[in-house]
């Protein structure tokens, strides 16, 4: 005969599996799952190259990851969008030990599960990820069919139409970040010749035929956030070379909000994507067009006359809209 205390387990065991089962049917993905789950200001331009920017967003479901990862996958669905970038900090605190690392399965493949988020995710390097085995990361390219990382820095052209195209640029902003030289914890970012990426970086910009050119990097040049007044190392290196070319957007995280930043006087478009999961404060400074501290992305529509970035929160809802007109070059 059963104790009323093992009859009381029971029950629990049975409402908890009935929750689970509940829980597993909501996240169904059908045609009924979509009509109720829509951005409803979100823009679609029409013959658009479109895609996702994540960034700061590993830990393993914890504060807003999850929300924020539902809301990409309806956003994917909506824009039948092409693929999806990272600007670093890819796992959080310490990188990922290897390619079996647990945190490949628990902060990624089961977070990330939606249908439309298994399209190709072009991913930089954060210094987070440097605390841990960073080459794992460009290793699990050959592991993962989605995951992009054939090198610490890499570019790559997307065709808009027949006519006109976009170049991306992935750095790896760890190494040429003059604040990490004395650091005994991003050691490791030292080791890759800063110099020779930025040839590279130099040769790219000026080679190129796309209409568009736009450079992903984890450090911000412009921080309206947490390291404001702190962003003159990395801003020394690279604004001459993006002003220079004229590049028309640069996307980076490392601060949990979103940002877009413009100072006077400059032609790139300065835009931080940096609240995967975790946010923090930010306020209005003298070149801020927008900050706002919540969980949420960046969806970047190009056309051949225009780029539209759209910031949506983890309830759904598009924050922020800015549109500019093609860089004649």
């Amino acid at each position: 005969m059963f104790s009323t205390h093992l009859w009381l387990k029971i029950s629990l065991v049975i409402c908890l599996t009935l929750n689970f089962s509940q829980s597993l049917a909501q996240e169904i993905y059908d045609e009924t799952y979509y009509q109720n789950h829509q951005i409803q200001q979100l823009t679609i331009p029409d013959k658009s190259l479109n895609f996702l920017v994540l960034g700061d967003w590993g830990r393993n479901g914890h504060y807003q990851q999850r929300p924020v990862a539902k809301w990409m996958d309806v956003a994917m669905m909506q824009l039948d969008g092409e693929f999806i970038v990272t600007t670093g900090d890819n796992f959080y605190s310490n990188g990922v030990a290897s390619v079996d690392d647990p945190y490949w399965q628990s902060s990624y493949e089961t977070i990330y599960n939606g249908p439309h988020l298994f399209e190709d995710w072009y991913v930089t390097l954060g210094n987070h990820d440097y605390r841990g085995n960073w080459q794992a990361q460009i290793d699990y390219s050959n592991i993962s069919r989605r995951w992009n990382m054939p090198n610490q820095y890499y570019a790559k052209t997307f065709a808009i139409d027949d006519k006109s195209s976009v170049l991306m640029i992935f750095l790896d902003t760890n190494p040429l970040n003059p604040d990490y030289k004395n650091e005994a914890k991003y050691a490791e970012t030292q080791k890759q010749d800063g110099a020779k990426q930025l040839a590279w970086l130099e040769h790219k910009l000026a080679t190129t035929k796309a209409s568009w050119t736009i450079v992903i990097g984890h450090h911000p040049l412009y921080s309206s956030g947490k390291r404001y007044g702190t962003t003159d190392g990395i801003r020394g290196v690279l604004e001459p070379i993006l002003e220079k070319y004229k590049v028309d957007a640069y996307y980076a995280g490392h601060e949990h909000d979103l940002q877009h930043n413009q100072p006077q006087g400059t032609t790139v478009a300065h835009y931080v994507s940096g609240a995967g999961s975790e946010v923090r404060p930010v306020a209005q400074r003298e070149f801020t067009r927008f900050a706002k501290s919540e969980a949420g992305f960046a969806a970047v529509s190009v056309t051949k006359n225009a780029l539209l970035t759209q910031f949506i929160n983890a309830s759904g809802q598009v924050i922020y809209q800015h549109q500019i007109a093609r860089n004649k070059k």
